[in-house]
């Protein structure tokens, strides 16, 4: 009786919060227990707790029980070295520079679901430590965070609602979330120990328009329909070490994002804010973690459209906008530092190179193109994938993520 009742309860502690002076109480009273009085106890607590899990009415459970895992440490010092794959494409061994790496990629691929629209489906492949390469996945969508240690995934095809948080090193899943909205997207935190996932009420990646054979159509592969709204809902917070899963509902701004049905949440460089993304200047709307409109955070500038920090790591230097060439210029003075022959700065590697989109040849075809490491006064350029052609169907997109 009493290893059944263990087990019992050590199956319960994952569903209900049981108060955690529960045995202090009991104790307190200081009674003589017998047989049979035990097994009174015990009747009288699947009685108790079989009302409180009816009452919290299955899978609409909006927060999960407190039940979470330790996340492995982040390796320290990082890794700073340079690692190319130039003659495969995608990658078949790890891409990265500096303190960055190309943590996961996806293809896409359009799909007709309608006579005028089609669909975007991403097939994500992930980081592997054990092997150095890049492992093919079926999650709808993956995030690894810093340290290239554990990656968030989202069971699913193109949404879904079971979120998982995988050991990179082991391959084994540390913990699955079930959510009452499907997400479409995950981001960790930059301390590695929250996620933001953004919960949408149908698959926001749906264009006007079917690709031709060659892969081209009316509109950017990854340019959603003008005529639709976005249906994003709103966020969770998943905290992972504490094993909870908040939702905030937040619909999308369509006054500002009239072109842009997928409208993902992503940190502030700090992670004490999210933002929205917005087409229009100044790119970004902030909110608090719990949903209400804030300044934007002062003295933060990013890449245009990432969650990346366009300052150096030592605050000297800012990266400039798309443009051949691309600038670099000085916090301080606002003189320019240098200049690149490149589309666009994407990421700082350290203080003196920038990871970028470069293009081949003369860039006589700017959707020719690749990842490149480049010296801030743009003598020195590194390619470190191959050339590929942006326009085609099923063309690959790096992630890049702290190392």
């Amino acid at each position: 009786m009493t290893r059944m009742l263990r087990d019992t309860l050590e199956n319960w502690a994952g569903e209900v919060r049981v108060p955690h002076d529960m045995a202090d109480r009991a104790l307190r009273r200081r009674v003589r227990w017998t047989p049979v009085m035990a097994s009174a106890l015990a009747l009288g607590l699947v009685a108790a707790l079989t009302l409180v899990v009816s009452d919290l009415g299955g899978p609409e459970l909006t927060v999960r029980p407190a039940s979470g895992v330790t996340l492995p440490a982040r390796p320290s010092p990082a890794p700073t070295d340079v690692r190319a794959d130039t003659e495969n494409s995608p990658p078949a061994r790890l891409v990265a520079a500096g303190r960055m790496a190309v943590s996961a990629y996806y293809t896409t691929h359009q799909e007709k679901i309608a006579e005028d629209r089609s669909q975007l489906r991403r097939t994500w492949s992930l980081y592997e430590p054990s092997t150095g390469g890049y492992e093919s996945t079926s999650f709808a969508w993956v995030d690894v965070a810093p340290g290239l240690q554990v990656a968030a995934v989202v069971q699913g095809e193109l949404m879904g609602r079971r979120l998982g948080i995988m050991d990179m090193n082991t391959r084994e899943y540390l913990k699955w979330f079930d959510l009452e909205h499907s997400v479409a997207s995950v981001a960790w935190s930059p301390d590695g120990t929250k996620i933001l996932a953004t919960a949408y009420s149908s698959y926001p990646d749906v264009l006007d328009g079917v690709s031709a054979p060659d892969g081209t159509s009316g509109h950017r592969v990854d340019q959603a329909s003008p005529s639709r709204t976005s249906p994003r809902t709103g966020y969770y917070i998943v905290d992972v070490e504490a094993g909870t899963a908040d939702f905030h509902p937040l619909p999308a701004d369509d006054a500002d994002n009239r072109f842009n049905a997928r409208q993902d949440f992503g940190w502030s460089l700090d992670g004490s804010l999210i933002w929205a993304p917005l087409v229009v200047e100044p790119g970004k709307v902030f909110y608090t973690l719990d949903g209400r409109k804030h300044a934007a955070p002062e003295g933060e500038r990013y890449v245009w459209g990432t969650g990346h920090s366009a300052t150096s790591p030592d605050g000297r230097l800012l990266l400039g906008p798309d443009g051949m060439p691309t600038k670099i210029t000085n916090v301080a003075t606002g003189e320019v530092a240098g200049q690149q022959n490149v589309l666009r700065l994407q990421a700082w590697a350290d203080d003196d190179n920038v990871l970028a989109l470069g293009c081949a040849g003369q860039c006589e075809n700017e959707y020719n193109n690749g990842l490149v490491l480049v010296s801030v006064d743009g003598r020195r350029l590194t390619q470190l994938t191959p050339y590929r052609n942006t326009q085609d169907d099923g063309t690959w997109h790096w992630v890049l993520t702290p190392r």
